[in-house]
């Protein structure tokens, strides 16, 4: 263990440790004073007494708050007990920096949401995962049908995501049922559908289920309403429910016009409006478009406080469009649905992959008639909307993802040029992100 680990910035200890050095001085000169001669004079005992009980009163002081420090750092950093004590003033570190990381907020559902997640808890433990609750499909549908809560599939996979735990705990969570009346179940469905029947509330139980299983931030459904996710195509057919949103094209063929949410008016989670008023960037994406961010943006009063907000808002671009839902879209095409739905200028800043995609992978997307999403840098130039480029994808049992760390990295980025660095108060959080950036290069 490296003594100058402990004296990094930040570390809030060295106040302490100074503290403690005083109180040894005070000691050493009063002691000085009762030694130095024979015949010591009434006043200089006084004083030399005085010396010695603050002295003892600093170094108390001195011991209590480093141990506070060093408790407050373990507990609430999630570390396990069996840790090497040789690392632990590093691991003290990374928690102070996790601790003094930006304020995310990342609104959204699906898998592309904790795909993300896993990249970002590197950087910060201050991310609010905001997750849209229309989904009635799968195994999230059938709990939401049969035990009416709400559905905990898109949750279940951002706490995950935000977790602390043994890969076995991880696998038992993602685990499928393949036989029985479960078949298709996922066992962390089942067990936030029992933390919420021993829960006062869908929003309770999702908190429980973020302690038990040490989550670095928080996961906050959008709404505590019953929504169903609602489409209205160009030809004026409404399709109903999410699920059948995404493959409208077998019951009915034609372009998506607007979604809305039914019924009316919908309610926000209250602790939802605050996140995004203190955030310091907002990230919508990545994620299907029409069924997993915009419906977020549709719940009563969250495009107003992502109006008023002073943070950076960016979009995460798609990498390939989505049969049903956005086929043919360019990235301005994806932008704009995203403004139809909120407000003109609702986005700042806007991440697009552009390396190649294999061929034998572009070749199995489009024979579902899926297409890499095509982007119209001048209409996007055009419209206010800062692009930044990159590679951003990671191939994953063929499919196609969004790399998790250099998607983080480049958020991270983005939130320190564009808002710690010209925050005067804040240029130790600015060092602590450029530090971690620099070590995490991928």
């Amino acid at each position: 263990m490296k003594i100058a680990d402990w004296l990094r910035p930040g570390m809030r200890i060295k106040r302490w440790l100074l503290l403690g050095m005083i109180g040894i001085i005070f000691i050493s000169l009063g002691l000085a004073f009762l030694v130095r001669k024979a015949n010591v004079r009434p006043f200089e005992i006084t004083l030399a007494v005085s010396l010695i009980i603050s002295g003892c009163f600093l170094i108390f002081i001195s011991v209590k708050f480093v141990a506070k420090t060093l408790f407050h750092a373990i507990s609430n950093g999630g570390f396990r007990i069996s840790l090497d004590a040789d690392r632990l003033s590093s691991l003290l570190y990374e928690k102070r920096i996790l601790i003094n990381g930006p304020k995310i907020i990342a609104i959204g559902g699906g898998t592309g949401l904790s795909t993300m997640l896993r990249g970002l808890k590197e950087y910060s433990s201050n991310i609010t995962a905001v997750v849209t609750v229309a989904d009635d499909g799968g195994g999230s549908g059938v709990l939401r049908q049969d035990l009416g809560m709400l559905p905990p599939g898109d949750i279940r996979n951002c706490v995950l995501a935000l977790a602390d735990t043994e890969p076995i705990m991880q696998q038992l969570l993602q685990y499928r049922f393949k036989d029985g009346m479960l078949k298709g179940q996922s066992f962390g469905n089942l067990f936030l559908a029992a933390m919420d029947g021993i829960s006062s509330s869908f929003e309770e139980a999702v908190r429980k289920m973020c302690d038990v299983l040490a989550v670095t931030g928080k996961v906050l459904p959008v709404t505590l309403d019953n929504v169903q996710l609602c489409a209205e195509l160009e030809d004026g057919v409404i399709i109903c429910g999410e699920s059948n949103i995404s493959k409208h094209n077998e019951i009915h063929p034609g372009k998506i016009k607007k979604v809305f949410l039914e019924p009316q008016p919908t309610k926000p989670l209250q602790e939802v409006l605050d996140a995004i008023s203190e955030a310091d960037i907002i990230v919508l994406g990545p994620g299907s478009l029409y069924t997993s961010i915009i419906p977020n943006l549709l719940v009563n009063g969250i495009c107003d406080a992502l109006m008023n907000s002073d943070a950076l808002i960016v979009y995460v671009c798609n990498v390939m469009t989505q049969p049903g839902e956005t086929d043919g879209y360019s990235v301005m095409d994806h932008v704009s649905a995203i403004e139809r739905h909120s407000f003109k200028g609702i986005i700042d800043c806007c991440i697009v992959n552009t390396a190649d995609i294999p061929d034998n992978l572009m070749k199995k997307y489009n024979a579902d008639g899926a297409e890499m999403v095509r982007l119209d840098m001048e209409l996007l130039n055009k419209a206010g909307v800062k692009v930044i480029t990159g590679d951003y994808i990671s191939i994953n049992n063929n499919f196609i993802r969004h790399n998790p760390q250099k998607l983080a990295a480049t958020i991270v980025e983005l939130v320190a040029e564009n808002v710690l660095s010209k925050d005067n108060k804040r240029s130790i959080d600015y060092y602590y992100v450029k530090d971690r950036l620099e070590k995490t290069k991928v």
